[in-house]
């Protein structure tokens, strides 16, 4: 498992997202990986890291429809 440093991440909420703690954030790291986080841990919990390929899979399967609950 790799360890990665977030210090200087800059995070980001979707613009369509309401102020009600129920967010993820996501950070573009410079190595081309992307940081996922819970909005409401106020950046005190984990985050996923994803290398480019996995962000990209995870997209296009959240654009597909692929996560929806049946």
């Amino acid at each position: 498992m790799m360890s990665s440093d977030l210090t200087g991440a800059v995070w980001r909420k979707s613009s369509r997202s309401q102020n009600n703690g129920q967010c993820v954030e996501v950070a573009f790291l410079d190595d081309g990986r992307v940081a996922m986080r819970d909005s409401k841990d106020k950046g005190n919990g984990p985050a996923l890291v994803f290398t480019p390929g996995e962000w990209d899979a995870f997209a296009g399967g959240m654009s597909d429809g692929e996560f929806i609950r049946p």
